[in-house]
């Protein structure tokens, strides 16, 4: 915890990048500290694609889950995608609680 604030980090596909959007002011409000993608790959930052950024984007957001007491996944429609998966399995593994937008 820092303060008595809960840190969270944002997971889930980007291509729901509203809901990012829409979850991480909602949770700020309710007086967390939000961490979030940096890029948008499947809603049109092109730069993800290029050679070892996804890569290095990935292990990155692994540091972010380290950084945080939680994590809460974006899965809009229930979809979870293999980089969230692995995200999910990378916090659970670090006893991280994880949360969800939809019930599973």
């Amino acid at each position: 915890m820092v303060g008595k604030y809960k840190v969270i980090t944002l997971c889930g596909s980007t291509k729901f990048k509203d809901d990012f959007y829409r979850e991480q002011k909602r949770l700020t409000l309710q007086g967390y500290i939000v961490i979030s993608v940096g890029l948008f790959g499947h809603s049109g930052d092109d730069e993800v694609f290029t050679e070892g950024v996804k890569e290095m984007l990935d292990d990155m957001h692994k540091r972010k889950i380290d950084m945080a007491d939680e994590i809460f996944v974006i899965n809009k429609g229930g979809y979870i995608g293999s980089s969230t998966r692995s995200e999910i399995e990378y916090a659970r593994k670090t006893n991280k609680p994880v949360n969800f937008m939809e019930n599973n």
